[in-house]
């Protein structure tokens, strides 16, 4: 894609069965609130002990997102960890064209493990393969390659279950209400991802008869269309009961929207899980009260996995010798409950 908008950087999952991250994968990012620590340190891997060196090929997104920059520090960090994991990263681009070149000099270089968070999962899918054909094991990150032969192991987000958490917290919320209505603000339509979300928040709203949706307005997880695609919204619907915004990048927008029109006769909730959506969740004073997570630690578990490959190892908590082929990240719910165990997560 051409400068892919912010908007594709999260993957479309194809079908490989998967793996919850909700189990106990001490190798993986762990989703259970205590064990949250700094966005890079969230868990242990298999074997904190120095084994057999080991090289990392990096080649992640451009950073012009929050969420992106957060996936590309995750990794910096996380190799940064182990004493004998040599990390080559490229720069960060979201150009399909330019990060298959990049790749391919990755594999020149002869790297143990190479891990992807591919510009376009489809378009990169040979350069997958070839990687793989040349012996080096890929761990693909989020945006998954159009061919399972592309990659030795999955691991990203759960976009349908993020629909799906968001809309049973709202159903929740309002389930004693008669004749509640609800508004969603999405990404981009013609992304798989965002039809995804969408369907997973409808199924969970089916449990909830007294529930209406009554708007929907699709924006581009900017800041700048999260605010014009708002107002139209707040424009159009006079009254409703509760929001669902896809992202905190765009939801900073959409808040700005919300305070300019003088709304708060409905409460929002977000997704992804930035850190400015989390500070305004425990201070509790406008309506956003939620967000649900799309945890961008999934690259640090990435680096696990691939630093687990190259030294021949399984994940610690597991039976097996070998990685998972795929693991799924679970989209957890922050409220002020427990938006403390999961504040060093949140992405800036």
């Amino acid at each position: 894609m051409p400068r892919i908008p912010v908007t594709s950087r999260r993957g479309l999952l194809f079908g490989a069965a998967a793996v919850s991250a909700g189990a106990a994968l001490t190798a993986c990012t762990s989703n259970e609130p205590k064990k949250a620590g700094t966005a890079a340190t969230t868990a242990a891997a298999a074997d904190d002990k120095p084994g057999t060196p080991v090289t990392i090929g990096f080649a992640g997104p451009q950073a012009d997102h929050g969420w992106l920059n957060a996936i590309n520090q995750n990794a910096k960090d996380r190799a940064a960890k182990y004493s004998e994991v040599t990390l080559e990263i490229t720069e960060g681009s979201n150009d399909t064209a330019a990060q298959i070149g990049q790749i391919q000099t990755l594999i020149n270089k002869k790297v143990d493990v190479l891990v992807i968070l591919p510009a376009d999962g489809k378009a990169l899918t040979q350069v997958g393969l070839q990687a793989m054909k040349a012996g080096i094991p890929v761990i693909n990150l989020d945006r998954v390659f159009a061919s399972p032969q592309a990659y030795r192991c999955w691991i990203g987000g759960d976009n349908y279950g993020m629909g799906l958490n968001a809309g049973r917290y709202i159903g929740e919320q309002l389930k004693d209400k008669p004749d509640a209505k609800v508004v969603e603000l999405a990404g981009i339509d013609n992304l798989e991802l965002t039809r995804q979300r969408t369907q997973g928040f409808d199924d969970a709203l089916k449990n909830y008869p007294n529930i209406k949706k009554v708007a929907r307005q699709a924006a581009e997880f900017t800041v700048e269309t999260g605010q014009a695609k708002m107002a139209q919204l707040l424009q159009a619907q006079k009254q409703f009961d509760a929001l669902w915004n896809h992202d905190d990048d765009q939801g900073v927008g959409a808040l700005r929207a919300i305070a300019q029109a003088g709304r708060d006769d409905f409460f929002m909730v977000g997704g992804a899980g930035s850190k400015s959506a989390m500070d305004a969740i425990k201070a509790d004073n406008g309506v956003l009260k939620a967000t649900v997570l799309y945890p961008p630690t999934m690259a640090a578990s990435a680096i696990d996995l691939a630093r687990a490959l190259g030294q021949k190892k399984g994940v610690g908590g597991m039976s097996e010798l070998e990685i998972p082929a795929s693991i799924t990240l679970y989209s957890a719910v922050v409220t002020k409950e427990n938006v403390d165990e999961y504040l060093p997560t949140g992405f800036i």
